[in-house]
């Protein structure tokens, strides 16, 4: 049997349950991977929260983009885009419906193997997140010339957009709390206060000015700041602003053809990187599999410092 979490109804994390249920049998092209850490994201919770509506005949919802462990069944000849495949493999399945699970069947399309010097639990926490600074960082064309605010500096998304934007040479001022400031350093990165006063703040930190706004906070005086900053407003790209796009500023959500494209090239890409060193992904807190209720609640209403995973 295969133990599963899922939202048995729509609304709040009351409605998360463990459930028993017969493993799938894996396809032709499928791989079977029994789970070691799987990595919490807030587009979880807004699946069953009714965000994007709330039919019934879609109950229980599954839940989970990421997860990573070692490859138990396979057939032969099957291949990934990092090689081929085998039984004891450790990989990251990623993306993947339902990964909150202790076994998960994936398309070979999905498994990517985790570099040597990387734990599962770094490789379960990188690539949602991970694929989508990099999204960032590409559509806004950060490159080694340009100088860059990064608004949610300390947030999953925010850390490693820094991480990426410095390894691309590019200097960067990040905002965050006062008590997150060492981490953002750490990054490489300037720190700024957000709040009152933030863009004197900004202006002081880069009396040069800035050339790119990257925006993962959403709030209204990080854009407001952004448009004062950055002249070409095709570079100010924030992926939670949604109300804001008629300001003229690039709002990314990931359902397009090319955000799906860049995604899938990218995977390899953060893998490589983690493993050399040029970023690290920081897990905030582990939960059992079963406490995934739990996790949900603290995530919605904290600012975790890095990613929560739950381990089945």
């Amino acid at each position: 049997m295969t133990r599963t979490v899922v939202a048995r109804g729509y609304g709040g994390p009351e409605n998360l349950a463990l459930i028993d249920e017969p493993d799938c049998e894996p396809g032709a092209d499928e791989v079977v991977v029994r789970v070691a850490a799987i990595g919490v994201n807030p587009i979880d919770h807004k699946l069953y929260s009714g965000a994007f509506g709330s039919d019934p005949d879609g109950l229980p919802v599954r839940l989970g983009n990421e997860a990573a462990g070692t490859v138990v069944e396979v057939a032969d000849g099957v291949s990934g885009p990092t090689g081929p495949i085998a039984v004891g493999d450790m990989v990251v399945v990623y993306p993947v419906d339902g990964a909150y699970t202790d076994r998960i069947v994936a398309p070979a399309g999905s498994i990517l193997h985790i570099p040597a010097g990387v734990s599962v639990e770094q490789a379960a926490g990188l690539l949602a997140v991970g694929v989508t600074a990099y999204y960032l960082i590409r559509t806004a064309g950060v490159t080694g010339d340009d100088t860059v605010v990064v608004h949610g500096g300390t947030g999953a998304v925010g850390s490693l957009a820094v991480q990426i934007a410095v390894a691309a040479g590019a200097r960067v001022i990040a905002t965050g709390r006062l008590d997150n400031h060492a981490a953002i350093e750490a990054l490489g990165a300037t720190a700024v206060a957000y709040g009152d006063g933030l863009l004197d703040r900004l202006r002081a930190a880069s009396p040069d000015g800035y050339t790119v706004a990257l925006d993962a906070a959403g709030t209204d005086e990080a854009i407001d700041a952004s448009l004062e900053l950055v002249a070409e407003r095709s570079r100010i790209v924030s992926i939670v602003a949604f109300g804001r796009a008629g300001d003229g500023i690039v709002v990314i959500d990931g359902s397009s053809e090319s955000s799906r494209r860049i995604r899938s090239e990218t995977r390899t890409t953060l893998l490589d990187q983690l493993a050399a060193g040029d970023i690290t992904v920081t897990t905030a807190k582990t939960f059992p599999l079963a406490d995934a209720a739990d996790a949900h609640r603290e995530l919605q209403s904290s600012h975790p410092r890095g990613k929560f995973l739950l381990i089945p």
